[in-house]
């Protein structure tokens, strides 16, 4: 059976000779996790379902949905590499969905099965970046709302590692102070080589942090200053993983705003680099050949849809005029293109992306 759930089955999955109707959605990392483990939470969660059934309906509507959820649940891939499940379920339609983003577990019974509810699903955990510079040293910090811990770079940390490297004619400088600034442009210039390995890794807002005088240097010779979210002046050198995370709670609180403005640069990046879909039809085109990294989207956008070729164009449409040959939603579409392409899915406010048509997808590239 396609992804996608066809118009036929959407209307029939309201109707109440077809129901109950189950949506199950599971954190599922069985590279993460112990098999067994994940089968007795499975197996719990399908516990509270069936007791929430009995309460609603007959035994024999009970045992018919609940003899299809549980032999899906011992056929589910535990090869699989992806983060999450997605199980949605009635007496006439069954399906499972591997999706690469993380989800918060969720049971819905007896409403209909809407894509959206994956993305709203969806683990909402607050990664960032942290450069701590100093005119010595240099550390590199990946946080989250729970979690704070050191990145390796692949070029030396310190100073010291390139007070070698600063040419005789230089070395002999009877100023010292130009010494200094010289080995401090280049120690910072190294710096940057490695921040730039790390962006291509984690693709999160970048915060940094360092004295007026440090970041200043930092700003003209650094490839990556589009990628700041913020820059944060003070000495922080000598200071903790603790403090540090303490420091940064209040930069991370509206989150929201942050997640947009990390967004924003992200579009730019994959423009100036032609890697991006604009509006409607570019964005169905680009998911439809399976080109989609990151799909964002406005809040409550729809788009009903009438397919006018074989080759899956379509125009804009007026489901009033009761054609059942329409697509009552191209965005949800899109949507479970991308996520079964192994993408992801961002919804950002109203108005958000009135400079692009409401809808851009990111389409897989090296980002430079």
């Amino acid at each position: 059976m396609p992804l996608s759930l066809t118009e036929e089955y959407k209307e029939v999955l309201t109707a109440p000779e077809y129901l109950p109707c189950i949506s199950l959605i599971m954190p599922f990392e069985p590279k993460m996790c112990l098999e067994t483990e994940l089968s007795y939470k499975l197996d719990n969660a399908a516990d509270r379902i069936e007791r929430k059934l009995k309460g609603l309906y007959t035994e024999e509507r009970v045992e018919c949905v609940m003899k299809s959820l549980r032999f899906l649940l011992k056929s589910l891939d535990y090869n699989t590499h992806k983060k999450s499940i997605a199980i949605f379920i009635s007496p006439v339609f069954e399906k499972v969905y591997y999706l690469d983003i993380p989800l918060e577990e969720k049971i819905v019974i007896d409403d209909s099965f809407e894509i959206r509810d994956l993305i709203y699903s969806k683990k909402e955990i607050h990664k960032y970046l942290l450069v701590v510079l100093s005119n010595k040293a240099t550390k590199i910090f990946l946080g989250n709302t729970i979690h704070f811990f050191p990145v390796v770079l692949n070029v030396p940390n310190h100073i010291s590692a390139y007070i070698n490297e600063i040419p005789e004619k230089v070395a002999n400088f009877s100023d010292a102070n130009a010494r200094k600034e010289l080995l401090l442009d280049k120690f910072l210039r190294h710096t940057d080589n490695g921040l730039s390995h790390v962006l291509q890794a984690y693709k999160l807002p970048l915060f940094v942090m360092g004295t007026e005088k440090t970041v200043g240097h930092f700003k003209s010779i650094s490839h990556n200053t589009k990628h700041v979210i913020e820059y944060i002046h003070g000495n922080f050198e000598d200071k903790s993983e603790v403090e540090l995370k303490a420091i940064m709670d209040p930069y991370v609180t509206d989150w929201k705003k942050l997640l947009q403005h990390n967004l924003m640069k992200q579009i730019d990046d994959a423009m100036g680099a032609g890697k991006v879909a604009i509006g409607i039809r570019d964005v169905w085109k680009d998911a439809t050949q399976k080109k989609g990294r990151l799909l964002i989207v406005e809040k409550n956008y729809m788009f009903p849809a009438k397919l006018v070729s074989g080759d899956g164009k379509f125009s804009g449409y007026d489901p009033a005029t009761n054609n059942a040959f329409y697509i009552k939603d191209a965005i949800d579409d899109i949507i479970e293109k991308v996520l079964a392409s192994g993408g992801d899915v961002e919804f950002v406010d109203e108005g958000f992306l009135s400079d692009f048509k409401r809808i851009v997808l990111i389409d897989y590239y090296k980002r430079p």
